[in-house]
């Protein structure tokens, strides 16, 4: 490819709009367009780094025995209110409808149409087991795209779903695709750590993530060494702890507290440590009120008191609905003397705990020394995030460690939940109909490139991993003027194109300087400079962007280094 004929609009300043580094650098480096909020145009260099990904996705599932097809991104909302998920989604699914007021969405996943392809044309336990998957376009009308490729509305993905006649069969296949994907990141050369996950939306038991190491990652990482557990902190789970005997022969004491209602203040003015606070929430499970307890230190997992309430929409109840339902004022609301209309449930940490600062109910006022006996809790259960530092609930002498990361694929063991709802089954051996097990299996293609800048670049621009490169190399002609170097870069970049290497030559008429920054900036992982050296001793100059070291050689040591990376 020549750079003259390359359609890439690189920009010097960084765009307005762009907070994290892929995604300023995408645009700066001329990879994407922004056309609307969270949707972008893929320019010929961001389309071709798109292409070299998903080509080894294809090359590592068709070892799987995956196949291939293609379904339509607009689905009937009847498969997806036979799955129930048409509600339960919620307005990350982009509904319409036609002319003749049918209503349709577009896909974010496709677990509701391959499992109605599979329903009408599954017979018998001889067809399988099966993996089908596609590379296409997702949409999720996200409330706040951002971050580029890493979070849009529109994006590429790579999803997989596999039928099994068995759950043990599920299981295996689950393994075999886990480390398929394992061979995918790294062929991409991407540092990345596999951990636990919450299954959300699509549903199923066990599932794992796939996590590229960034420091700029929205998604933090929890590990405890000891145990050698890693986990999303979303899906860090606590044990039941055993319960703390309470002190009973301490008084309850009633403080007033004017304008005091955050922990630290509280803490600060009557000495009670954070850990020895509890915070009184008020969600509304399916417009249902329900009081939450979490410690003071500790932060409630939504997700996680979701699932508890088997709830398909959860909030925070307005202060106007508390009022209206609990009958106090927020601000000092406690678990003491609570209205027992509405239930409480307390996270598992309140357990062991053995005095308690909590709100009043009364404005202005805070208890102290309230026990857990004095509570009418009605469950406990897991309920809250890790805190960093904190120690491990596995292993006593171990603490909790973060790391950040980006997500760039999901593996999921979904079992039989759609194949009940969509009615795809099959005759086992002896002649009994089986609901199938599935599991389903997601890339991110977009979020790999994004990841793979996040975690690969300096403040020239993109270090791109060998494997993802947009070029092999770049061959820079330091003086378009001078006809001897213009005519040592031809002949070496029609012996390149001879080979079949995939080489850029920037023949522009522009400076030096110029050329040199956007090679820095696209990221091209070789430099092949045809200049002053070449001119003195007839040798070529090149560097590796990732190095910045720079050698010299003749046409046959230029030809050996390509072929080497």
């Amino acid at each position: 490819m020549r750079f003259s004929n390359l359609f890439c609009p690189t920009l010097k300043e960084v765009p307005k709009d762009a907070d994290v580094i892929s995604h300023q650098l995408l645009q700066r480096a001329g990879f994407i367009k922004k056309l609307a909020s969270g949707i972008y145009t893929l320019l010929p260099l961001g389309l071709k780094v798109c292409k070299k990904v998903e080509q080894i996705v294809r090359e590592e599932l068709s070892k799987g025995n995956a196949q291939e097809l293609m379904m339509p991104m607009v689905c009937p909302s009847s498969l997806w209110k036979k799955s129930e998920r048409w509600d339960k989604y919620g307005k990350e699914l982009l509904r319409f409808k036609d002319r003749q007021e049918n209503e349709y969405c577009l896909g974010p996943t496709h677990e509701e149409v391959v499992t109605d392809l599979i329903a009408q044309n599954l017979k018998s336990y001889k067809q399988l087991p099966l993996c089908l998957y596609q590379i296409t376009t997702k949409f999720r009308d996200e409330v706040r795209p951002r971050f580029g490729l890493m979070r849009g509305r529109e994006f590429v993905m790579k999803d997989a779903y596999s039928f099994h006649e068995s759950k043990e069969d599920l299981n295996r296949y689950y393994e075999k695709m886990r480390d398929i994907y394992e061979k995918i990141f790294k062929r991409c050369q991407l540092k990345f750590s596999v951990v636990t996950a919450d299954s959300g939306t699509i549903g199923g038991s066990d599932s794992a993530e796939f996590m590229v190491l960034a420091k700029n990652g929205e998604d933090a990482i929890v590990t405890c060494k000891a145990s050698n557990i890693s986990c999303n902190r979303e899906a860090f789970s606590f044990p039941e702890p055993q319960t703390a005997i309470s002190d009973k022969n301490i008084k309850v004491t009633k403080h007033h507290t004017p304008g005091i209602t955050s922990i630290e203040e509280l803490s600060k003015k009557l000495q009670y440590a954070a850990n020895e606070c509890v915070k009184l929430l008020v969600y509304m499970s399916d417009e249902q009120a329900k009081a939450v307890l979490v410690r003071g230190d500790h932060q409630i997992n939504e997700i996680k008191l979701k699932k508890f309430l088997k709830a398909t929409h959860l909030r925070l109840a307005t202060d106007k609905e508390i009022k209206n339902i609990v009958g106090l004022d927020c601000g000092y609301l406690g678990p003491y003397k609570f209205p027992q209309n509405i239930p409480l449930i307390a996270d598992f940490s309140i357990k062991t705990m053995t005095k308690m600062l909590i709100g009043a109910n009364e404005k202005e006022y805070h208890y102290t020394n309230i026990t857990r006996e004095q509570l009418n809790i009605q469950h406990y259960a897991d309920l809250r995030f890790p805190v960093e530092g904190e120690n491990s609930p596995f292993k006593k002498e171990s603490t909790l460690t973060f790391h950040r990361g980006i997500e760039v694929g999901h593996i999921f063991k979904l079992g039989s939940i759609y194949a009940q709802k969509l009615h795809a089954s099959f005759l086992d051996k002896e002649a009994k109909q089986q609901p199938v097990q599935m599991g389903c299996y997601g890339i991110g293609i977009g979020r790999t490139v994004a990841a793979a800048i996040e975690q690969s670049h300096d403040e020239k621009g993109i270090i791109w991993p060998k494997a993802i490169a947009p070029f092999q190399a770049v061959i820079i002609i330091t003086s378009m003027k001078n006809e001897t170097l213009c005519q040592a870069a031809e002949e070496l970049y029609k012996i390149c194109i001879e080979k079949k290497m995939d080489i850029l030559i920037d023949d522009r008429h522009i400076s030096a300087g110029v050329k040199f920054k956007d090679a820095d900036l696209i990221g091209i992982p070789l430099q092949i400079i045809v200049g002053k050296g070449f001119l003195e001793k007839q040798t070529f100059e090149y560097c590796y962007r990732e190095t910045s070291i720079k050698k010299h050689g003749d046409q046959k040591e230029i030809m050996r280094v390509l072929q080497e990376t």
